[in-house]
């Protein structure tokens, strides 16, 4: 690799030259990497909804060309000035949030909001010159979620960069950088439940079952799935999903189905689905007096949530969290050594894979609502 460090790189690239339009096999430059910046070659990368979703771009602006992807693992090719903790040939995965580790928010053990790299889905350029490292003839390639992995080399700001475990799977780890930490640590870092403790889970995509998984590593034992297709439901058991709920099934609201089923309540529910009348179930089906109801999806922008005060007041708890609140340095590092003890079970996830020349065909699985995470082999 060290024959490149300071030279651009032709490499290929999927770019999305236009929204819902099946993303290209291009020749791209990418630069070498600036001020606090890496350049990476990355080895796997998997869709996630959120790529998707972008790429859609029917709910909000989006910046073309571009080229997406986020969830990914790779090698670190070369570092730009004043890195000092990366260095050539380190594993690490790049995350879609960040670390500076200088702001309030880094410095708070309660959050992990940096001010500086907290995800942007509008930027498509670098925050240190404004400008992309991706190029076609001279023309910009805009970057996405300051990952942009869908392609073989990428550069990125050095605190969206976890260095990890050189011994771990890049094709397994992959996935913990996005949808299965956000639900792991949404049970594991703020739900909390213990031992022998009832929870509800709303949605059973990727992002659901991490949250099961977690429920299922903390000794849950309720896991009750919620999801209004049923067709979800077989493949949860695998993640320790024990009873189910397909609101469509039932004449009265599934908060009330689930408080009959478990004397009261449950002692905690995450949702995963962005539906706000999935967040509001969620929250009314906990427990009064000591139930937690932790919200993950993200929902529409005009969307309200609504409940009676005396909800809050009977000490229910309604929390939110953003990935997982993992501090993406700091904290993913550990999550990889969760699975390299096989504590975290990652190959029940991962459902199909296909080559980098193949990538649309992981945007038709997931348009179809086949399978959890395909992995993308560059």
């Amino acid at each position: 690799m060290s024959s490149t460090v300071g030279q651009v790189i032709t490499c290929k690239a999927a770019v999305a030259w236009e929204a819902g339009k099946p993303l290209v096999i291009e020749e791209v430059e990418v630069a070498p990497p600036q001020k606090m910046e890496v350049r990476l070659k990355i080895l796997f990368t998997s869709l996630c909804h959120t790529d998707l979703y972008f790429w859609e771009a029917k709910a909000q602006d989006s910046v073309f060309p571009r080229i997406l992807g986020h969830e990914a693992s790779g090698i670190v090719e070369s570092v730009g000035e004043g890195v000092t903790d990366l260095a050539p040939g380190d594993h690490v995965l790049p995350v879609f949030t960040g670390e500076c580790k200088e702001c309030a928010h880094c410095k708070s053990e309660e959050s992990n909001m940096c001010s500086l790299l907290r995800i942007n889905t509008d930027r498509g350029v670098m925050i240190n010159d404004g400008k992309t490292r991706f190029s076609i003839n001279g023309k910009p390639i805009y970057h996405f979620v300051g990952t942009s992995t869908f392609s073989e080399y990428t550069v990125v700001h050095v605190g969206c960069v976890a260095k990890i475990n050189p011994l771990a799977p890049l094709d397994k780890v992959c996935v913990l950088s996005c949808g299965i930490s956000t639900g792991l640590g949404a049970t594991l870092n703020v739900a909390k439940p213990t031992k022998g403790s009832s929870v509800a889970i709303f949605g059973l995509g990727a992002v659901g079952l991490g949250a099961a998984e977690g429920a299922r590593l903390a000794g849950a034992s309720r896991i009750i799935g919620v999801d209004l297709n049923p067709s979800r439901f077989e493949e949860a058991k695998k993640f320790g999903v024990t009873e189910f709920l397909n609101p469509k099934d039932h004449k009265k609201p599934v908060q009330e189905v689930i408080a009959e089923m478990t004397d009261g309540g449950v002692d905690r529910s995450v949702e995963c689905t962005g539906n706000v009348n999935a967040m509001i179930s969620a929250f009314e089906c906990v427990h009064d007096g000591w139930g937690v109801a932790v919200l993950v999806g993200v929902p529409h922008k005009d969307a309200e949530f609504k409940t009676h005060p005396m909800n809050l007041l009977n000490e229910r708890t309604l929390k939110g969290t953003f990935f997982g609140n993992y501090k993406p340095r700091s904290d993913l590092p550990s999550v990889v050594e969760m699975y390299m003890n096989k504590e975290l079970e990652l190959e029940k996830f991962i459902t199909h894979e296909v080559p980098f020349l193949e990538i649309n065909k992981a945007f038709e699985l997931m348009l179809k609502g086949e399978g959890l995470r395909c992995i993308i082999r560059m």
